[in-house]
């Protein structure tokens, strides 16, 4: 009757004996930035026994104990790392390691081969540089302006080759994100959906992008999300708003969080616009992500996010000067009425890994968006216009020497929209050796519910334009309801594979489909990329990349300039082409890095569209063919050692032609059509003390054609001036957490730093013209163009805590 006890008693025994006699080594694996790296083998050479990390990471492998090991981390694309060790029975060995890329050249910035999203023609933003950025608005979009350009320093929204801002995918953790959509100007444009404080890479693909991302013609912006290991934080405090991040895991490290709330007000910067008012803008951004690791095969990750927009605009005058020397003019309007906008935005997403095996990753993607905005207004103006004295011996020179005319431009709106997404998703992967197999599907469906009634009225000298003897006519009224739903499929099948380890040649084909329940169109882009590293002295990378690009219309490009929605609209398409090298060196032994491209773009059943300040209206019909071609080289390096600064350069003309029966016009000019580009961004340190530290941004752009609402949009010859633009901005560290003489009890030492910077934007005062507001003469029918112009100098002063 003891048999069974007794049996179970020597096997307990044996158990503790054979674990006694066993180690175990715990740690976390990253690379050179401190990123987790997720699947990394750890083995004991010439055993069988090994592991991998997990999402975060980390391992934990157990090993015989009191025998020489070698313990061996690798992982594709790292340099192979060995350890050796001795380790005493029971020992519990805590060893982090960090991992260093091969020396292959396939990413724009950094040195990298990630086969998950290896991208030869993809940007790796340099991310120790957001909280150093002399931004107005968020840093990110910042630094991407630095590389293709801007022309309106409040806004976000940035222009890709030729493309607009709709034609942009923005990723975060492999959800696709939105922004509100009835912002018309930089003014009420609230914080962009990604937060910098928890960033912890971000790859900006400029075009050839591959199938694995989705449906746009331009540019692919990929986010991912630390991987916190212990807690941190940070707290920001600045004139224009403040924010605040937590991060942190669990001991065992299988739950991590990111926590992040923001608040922005553009008041401080809004006075410094030329139309002067009472402005009360306030935006809020509370932003969270749950990872939990079940075990090494799964885990589960949340993503939220709630945005809440308000922008109110009491205008109270605006005072624009504008002409030549010997010819100069005056607008004085006077202003009655308000404006109060409402933007609340929601996203919730869920996803869940499931690894197999060491080779196969399986990722499951529900996400939900949610948008309900308001625009009301009711804005009179009253305007005087008049020539000045231009004649400098005169003395009522700067002043109206002759009323040219009055007038009264009346705006009012009552416009709300209400969005609503829904996805469902699967992501796959399989490791082949020199094949990396992915895969994805999509279930996409959006509901709109949209109300527009908005006028302008415009009055000169008593008679309302267009004048007619017999009629009051208004020349923009819109008044329209919309009410639809439909559904979306997509996915995707793409192969990243290399020829061989000896010849440096790597490359991505893959295919995507899409078909919308809308306008029933099923669409096909194939898509390809190449890189070859040759065995030369020089480190050099060729790139090539070629493929379909096509966008199924959102909201925005069915709802035509009358407010009307075309549900048959088909999708915008476009080709191709990108040839581009890389070349790595080393001057005074610092690192520098040249990247050089050209590119075509072949567009057809192209959308037409014109811009209204930064809202971009569309003119609802596939009725335009286009090309876009340019160039493109990017300087990367630390011109000053250890501070890496670049500058980017671009050349582009961008054409389109309608097809209707205005097609014998001939090409004209796309609103998006930037001849000329350089930005610039530059650091600098005091000589033997980095701890005060200058950042410079630069901008240059050529002017964008505008045009005029009364004439057709192939007369769009007109160009607003170049934009030009200097921020600069002073850093200083006022305490250094790391220094070891602070007493045990200081409060300080649980704070890594803390950083003070006083920022001057727009160091010249250069006033850069966004826009034109058109007043026309009845006795004459002449029109006369007023700029309206953004933000003169102004002066930031900011606080960053590091803990």
């Amino acid at each position: 009757m003891f048999q069974k006890p007794f049996c179970l008693i020597i096997l307990l025994f044996i158990s503790c004996i054979s674990y006694a006699q066993h180690a175990t080594i715990s740690g976390l694996v990253k690379d050179e930035k401190g990123n987790a790296i997720d699947q990394a083998t750890i083995a004991a050479e010439g055993t069988g026994i090994g592991t991998h990390t997990n999402a975060k990471g980390y391992y934990t492998l157990e090993i015989p104990s009191g025998k020489k090991l070698v313990i061996v981390y690798s992982f594709v694309g790292y340099e192979i790392k060995r350890k050796t060790m001795l380790l005493n029975v029971g020992q519990n060995l805590v060893l982090d390691i960090i991992l260093t890329a091969e020396s292959q050249a396939l990413n724009g910035v950094e040195v990298k081969a990630n086969r998950n999203k290896n991208d030869p023609f993809g940007i790796q933003l340099n991310t120790s540089k957001l909280k150093e950025i002399v931004t107005p608005i968020d840093p990110i979009s910042a630094m991407i302006k630095t590389y293709v350009g801007s022309h309106n320093e409040l806004t976000s929204q940035y222009s890709v080759r030729g493309g607009n801002y709709d034609e942009n995918l923005v990723y975060v953790n492999d959800f696709e994100v939105y922004r509100p959509f009835l912002v018309r100007s930089g003014q009420q444009e609230g914080l962009s959906f990604i937060n910098s404080d928890l960033v912890s890479n971000v790859n900006f693909s400029v075009g050839g992008f591959q199938a694995q991302y989705g449906d746009k013609m331009s540019s692919v912006l990929d986010v991912t999300y630390k991987n916190p290991t212990k807690f941190a934080g940070s707290v920001m405090l600045s004139l224009l708003g403040a924010s605040l991040h937590l991060e942190g895991a669990s001991k065992n490290q299988k739950l991590t969080y990111l926590f992040g709330v923001r608040q922005k007000s553009n008041q401080y910067i809004l006075q410094a616009q030329p139309e002067k008012g009472v402005y009360n803008p306030s935006f809020t951004d509370v932003q969270g992500l749950l990872n939990y690791r079940f075990n090494q095969k799964w885990e589960t990750e949340v993503l939220i996010n709630y945005a809440r927009n308000r922008f109110t605009f009491l205008p109270e005058s605006q005072t624009a000067t504008f002409g030549v020397l010997n010819q100069a003019y005056e607008v004085y309007i006077d202003y009655h009425g308000s404006e109060i906008d409402q933007f609340d935005s929601r996203f919730g997403g869920l996803s869940t890994t499931y690894r197999p095996s060491e080779k196969l990753k399986l990722k499951f993607l529900v996400s939900g968006f949610q948008t309900n905005e308001q625009e009301t207004f009711d804005i009179k103006g009253e305007y005087l216009f008049g020539e000045l004295q231009t004649d400098l011996s005169k003395k009522t020179f700067g002043q109206i020497i002759q009323a040219l005319g009055t007038g009264i431009i009346h705006d009012y709106a009552r416009n709300y929209l209400d969005v609503n997404v829904g996805n469902a998703g699967i992501r796959g992967s399989y490791d082949a050796k020199n094949h990396f197999i992915q895969w994805g599907a999509d279930a996409n469906i959006t509901s709109i519910n949209d109300q527009l009634h908005e006028w302008e009225r415009r009055d000169s000298a008593g008679f309302t334009q267009p004048y007619s003897s017999t009629t009051l006519t208004i020349p923009n009224y819109f008044n329209s309801t919309a009410t639809f739903n439909y559904t979306r499929f997509d996915g995707f099948l793409q192969d990243n594979f290399r020829f061989s380890d000896s010849l440096k040649l790597t490359g991505s084909a893959g295919v995507r489909f899409n078909y919308s329940s809308l306008n029933n169109e099923l669409i096909i882009s194939p898509r390809f990329q190449l890189a070859y590293k040759p065995n030369w002295e020089k480190d050099f990378v060729f790139k090539f990349a070629t493929g379909l690009y096509a966008q199924p219309p959102f909201y925005r490009e069915m709802r035509d300039l009358e407010g009307n929605v075309n549900k048959d609209l088909k999708a915008q398409k476009s080709y191709h082409i990108v040839l581009g090298t890389d070349y790595n060196y080393k001057l005074y032994e610092r690192p520098f890095k040249i990247t050089a491209e050209v590119y075509y773009k072949n567009l057809w059943d192209i959308d037409p569209y014109i811009y209204d300040n930064v809202r971009i209206r569309y003119l609802g019909k596939n009725e335009a063919v286009g090309y876009i071609y340019g160039g493109e080289v990017r300087l990367y390096g630390d011109i000053v050692k250890d501070a890496t600064s670049w500058i980017s350069i671009g050349l582009m003309k961008a054409e389109q032609k309608l097809t209707d029966s205005n097609s014998n016009k001939g090409y004209f000019p796309l609103p998006s059509d930037q001849r000329f580009m350089l930005g610039m961004y530059f650091e600098d340190y005091l000589p033997h003390n980095k701890n005060f530290k200058m950042h410079l941004n630069a901008l240059y752009a050529s002017g964008l054609p505008v045009n005029p609402p009364m004439l057709p949009i192939y007369q769009n010859s007109i160009r607003i001036p170049d934009y030009k633009r200097v921020d600069i901005g002073f850093s200083a560290l006022l305490l250094d957490g790391t220094r070891k003489e602070h007493p045990a009890h200081s409060y300080f030492n649980n704070i890594h730093s803390v950083w003070a910077s006083l920022e001057i934007f727009n160091l010249l005062d250069i006033q850069n013209t966004l826009s034109y507001m058109y007043i026309q003469d009845q006795t004459t029918n002449r029109i006369f163009s007023v700029p309206n112009r953004l933000t003169s100098r102004l002066l930031n002063v900011k606080l960053v805590f590091m803990f």
